[in-house]
């Protein structure tokens, strides 16, 4: 009987209220306490990931009566219909979207992330999996691999998942046989081994009859492993984010009175606790922590992925985007690096191309400064070329206009992601893991020394455009405006050393113009191209020319 059964049958039976109310608490204090694992399913299409995660709901008995008569047709359960929950996917009988489910069990809390498998989907799984501590991989016992299986399983090493399930499904259309779940399961981990996968385990399932999902099967005497469900009861949690150096990117600054100044946000890896001494980045202030709130009240320590509210010791002015991280093994400092993208656009990535970047809880411009290549999912070999296209893996080097805090993705997931952002339709364009970090150098910039100026365009749209990315991409302050006949108000913008872009409707010469209102000094550019414009700004010191005292910095 179940829980929510056993409540019925006690209110039938006149339970007290209050003792009613006391067993609910147990039960909801019992199911905080429990571990919480987060697994993703994969493969190719029609492998049946869907059918598998219906009947370990089915089975484990996580689904409600009402949900199980409307998938029933002629006393026969569609459990692929259990999950598959957009009206597309239950005509078409696959899975589009990723579908979430959370269950539990008597060890363990799970959340479900139902991936599709055709291939125009791909970016769907990168997403699903993203989060995932387990991976399970399906394989149909008939096919074996298909380059989507190995596209999925290629997704999960990239994404840093420390155990790979590898379901070989639908053994019962092959009778069972021990032999061919052999072949298959050399073959899995030969592609494990390739793929640089910490752990993988090969499980043979038939998720239509339910055998070796929930309990063990009989038909199947030769396998002497445990069921899925055993596995992912007793499978090791990943550790690392709570064992990492403190990342605390900051969401929000609470300042409800002037006694009071809390930085809200989650942490993204590490502990962190009262006492503790952390660093203030990108200002590098050294402070210590001085408390740590939460809705219920304060607490003696925190984890990744708590949010909380932190207050430090010194009074500073610290704002949404930077971050609290562990002074003595802070992240680094970078605007260029590699990263492994998994592009989902359908324009494709080319090596020039700006789009923003959105990292922890910073957006910054960034520029795609070369692609190196691009993973031969068939071959599992890295190939040159000139452009990433829908679904395509590759690796690239990304220079930002603002200074990253970041770590490798192997250091820390949630410092080592990030995701592209094209600027046009506002449309996630790609998933990226940073693979290496060119650390920035501790220099001060130069732009604060920049007067600044203001340039009259007219009616050029493309050259504005075109402006902007570049003194966006070498850390200028820029400000691209049509307003009228506030002249003495753009000068003054400029003076604190912006670079003031004015469009208008009216044809005319590009105008430079420096100085204050009082004395400003305007200058009829020849050229009309960017890098001309460019040339004189850097001549009149407008904008800083890139040379510094060290010659470590790197571009």
């Amino acid at each position: 009987m179940s829980f929510a059964e056993e409540q019925l049958d006690a209110a039938a039976r006149g339970m007290a209220v209050d003792d009613l109310d006391a067993r609910i608490e147990e039960q909801l204090e019992a199911e905080r306490g429990k571990d919480l694992l987060r697994f993703s399913t994969a493969g190719s299409v029609d492998d049946g990931k869907s059918t598998l995660i219906g009947r370990l709901l089915y089975d484990s008995r996580n689904v409600y009566d009402d949900h199980v008569r409307a998938v029933t047709r002629d006393a026969a359960i569609d459990f692929a219909q259990l999950t598959d929950g957009l009206r597309a996917e239950r005509e078409q009988g696959i899975t589009i979207d990723v579908a979430y489910r959370y269950f539990s069990t008597a060890k363990r809390k799970f959340i479900i992330a139902d991936t599709p498998g055709h291939e125009q989907y791909t970016r769907n799984m990168a997403t699903g999996a993203s989060t995932a501590d387990v991976a399970i991989v399906l394989v149909d016992a008939r096919k074996g691999i298909l380059d989507q299986t190995r596209r999925h399983a290629c997704i999960a090493s990239l994404l840093g998942i420390p155990t790979v399930i590898a379901a070989i499904n639908k053994m019962d259309l092959m009778e069972f046989s021990q032999e061919v779940f052999e072949q298959h399961r050399r073959d899995l981990e030969a592609l494990a081994q390739r793929l640089e996968i910490p752990e993988l385990i090969p499980v043979p399932v038939s998720a239509l009859e339910g055998d070796n999902i929930v309990h063990r099967s009989q038909r199947m005497p030769w396998y002497t492993g445990q069921s899925l469900l055993g596995l992912l009861e007793t499978v090791p949690l990943a550790i690392e984010r709570a064992h990492a150096g403190l990342r605390f990117p900051v969401q929000r600054v609470l300042r409800p009175h002037q006694d009071f100044r809390g930085f809200a946000g989650q942490i993204a890896a590490g502990t962190v606790r009262p006492g503790d001494e952390v660093v203030a980045l990108p200002s590098g202030f050294r402070t210590r922590v001085r408390s740590i709130s939460t809705w219920d009240g304060e607490l003696d320590v925190a984890r990744a992925p708590q949010s909380v509210v932190l207050t430090l010791e010194d009074e500073r002015d610290i704002s949404r985007g930077e971050m609290i991280a562990s002074a003595s093994a802070p992240p680094h400092r970078t605007t260029r690096f590699e990263a492994t993208v998994v592009w989902m656009h359908a324009t494709p990535l080319r090596a020039g191309a700006t789009y923003l970047l959105k990292h922890t809880s910073q957006t910054v411009r960034a520029h795609v400064a070369e692609i190196r290549s691009r993973i031969d999912v068939e071959h599992l070999e890295e190939r040159g070329t000139d452009q990433l296209a829908l679904n395509d893996i590759g690796r690239v080097v990304i220079e930002t206009s603002r200074p990253l805090l970041a770590d490798t993705y192997r250091e820390s997931r949630s410092t080592g992601s990030l995701i592209l952002i094209d600027s046009a339709d506002n449309a996630t364009a790609g998933a990226g893991m940073i693979r290496s970090i060119t650390d920035a150098a501790e220099t001060t910039t130069t732009v604060a020394q920049a007067s600044g100026a203001l340039i009259t365009l007219g009616a050029r749209p493309h050259l504005a455009a075109e402006l902007e990315s570049a003194l966006l991409g070498t850390n200028v302050l820029v400000l691209r405006t049509r307003a009228r006949g506030v002249r003495a108000e753009l000068l003054a913008v400029a003076r604190l050393g912006a670079v003031v872009l004015a469009e208008s409707d009216t044809s005319g010469p590009v105008l430079l113009t420096t100085g204050d209102a009082g004395a400003a000094e305007t200058h009829v550019l020849a050229g009309e191209q960017a890098t001309e414009i460019l040339n004189e700004l850097q001549r009149l010191g407008a904008i800083p020319t890139g040379d510094t005292d060290d010659d470590a910095v790197t571009r």
